[in-house]
């Protein structure tokens, strides 16, 4: 299905949630809504599921205006960040639900049978690639929050529904699950016809799951495309800031200490360093940053360096866990055709000429 939305706007009494936006979803595809806490992601899923109505514009369904059809009357699945489960049905009927209400009207007897055959096999294989297999036969209140969660995520998932909505269906997960469920779920998304919109904080997120990008702020849709492209041509550095983890460095007026080649950086320009590109050994071409340490911090198998240089505090993503010492001497690298250059209007001018090397 292709969910289309014309200059939809949000409002509620003097406050504006979403400013006229536009977006036309790819069918099929995963489309993900990335953006900080009250961006709008979730008031934009809610009117793409027909819980809210817009207060101007249109929401149309392979071309037929579905503006004010509610929920009910919509073959939507939806999954939010606080899960949501039947408590007094076993973590399997809360999977099998739409399953068995998909059945009915059904004949009895051996199409019947057949039917239950189908939903147990789709039950027992959903719950082995969320890793809940062995609570199939428990009630929800005898689980983990994360547990349930997962018991809401199968149950959206065996709907099949032509549009699946995700409010960060993660973010209640521990580090460990959330990243094995992110590569399940990118599996289970390609597997199915479902178009699916994903709302997440997570510029890491984003990218995992692939598919289109929405990089929302402030009830505003900033950019929509591709995700890879979005990432590696924001097109303002507001976009940048808000698809960066960590954030990218910006150096105002024009960094002339940096010692980029050539004089075409005007003083009015914004340089973007993306944390990944800066490295602490040098390679052929790379322009030196001297500076001392400020902070180290190891995050996972990442180690974050904020360094103060003349340009200005840089802080450098380096693969590995490494120790520096606090006021330390050190010198970060960086190649070139790995900067970005943004205009006094913050709008992109220049973006690297081929992909971060690590």
């Amino acid at each position: 299905m292709q969910l289309s939305l014309d200059q939809i706007e949000h409002r509620a009494g003097a406050a504006t949630h979403l400013y006229a936006l536009s977006l036309v979803l790819q069918p099929g595809t995963v489309s993900v809504l990335l953006g900080a806490t009250q961006a709008g992601k979730t008031t934009l899923l809610r009117l793409m599921a027909g819980l809210d109505v817009p207060s101007a514009g249109r929401v149309t369904v392979d071309g037929l205006d579905v503006t004010r059809v509610s929920v009910r009357q919509r073959n939507v699945a939806m999954v939010y960040q606080q899960f949501i489960n039947y408590p007094s049905m076993t973590v399997f009927d809360n999977i099998a639900s739409p399953l068995k209400l998909r059945r009915k009207g059904s004949g009895a007897g051996a199409a019947d049978a057949m039917d239950k055959a189908a939903i147990k096999q789709r039950v027992q294989a959903l719950a082995e690639k969320l890793h809940i297999e062995p609570f199939l036969q428990r009630l929800p209140a005898e689980l983990s929050g994360g547990q349930q969660q997962r018991v809401a995520l199968a149950r959206a998932l065996a709907k099949d529904a032509p549009l699946m909505l995700l409010d960060e269906p993660l973010v209640n997960l521990d580090y460990k699950l959330r990243e094995e469920l992110r590569d399940e779920l990118s599996a289970l998304f390609a597997a199915g016809s479902s178009t699916v919109v994903y709302a997440t904080t997570e510029p890491t997120e984003a990218l995992l799951l692939g598919g289109w990008t929405a990089v929302m702020d402030a009830g505003e849709v900033l950019q929509y495309g591709p995700t890879a492209e979005v990432f590696h041509r924001p097109a303002s550095i507001r976009v940048a800031r808000a698809f960066s983890d960590p954030p990218m460095n910006l150096l105002g007026g024009g960094a002339p200490r940096l010692g980029l080649p050539g004089a075409a950086i005007r003083p009015d320009t914004t340089v973007g360093l993306r944390a990944s590109a800066l490295r602490v050994v040098a390679r052929p071409g790379d322009i030196a940053l001297p500076g001392t340490v400020e902070l180290a911090e190891i995050a996972g198998s990442d180690t974050f360096v904020h360094v103060a240089t003349a340009a200005g505090e840089l802080v450098a993503q380096l693969t590995g866990v490494h120790y520096f010492d606090l006021g330390a001497a050190l010198t970060l690298y960086l190649d070139p055709a790995q900067v970005y250059l943004f205009g006094a209007d913050g709008l992109l001018l220049q973006a690297p000429t081929r992909l971060e090397r690590h």
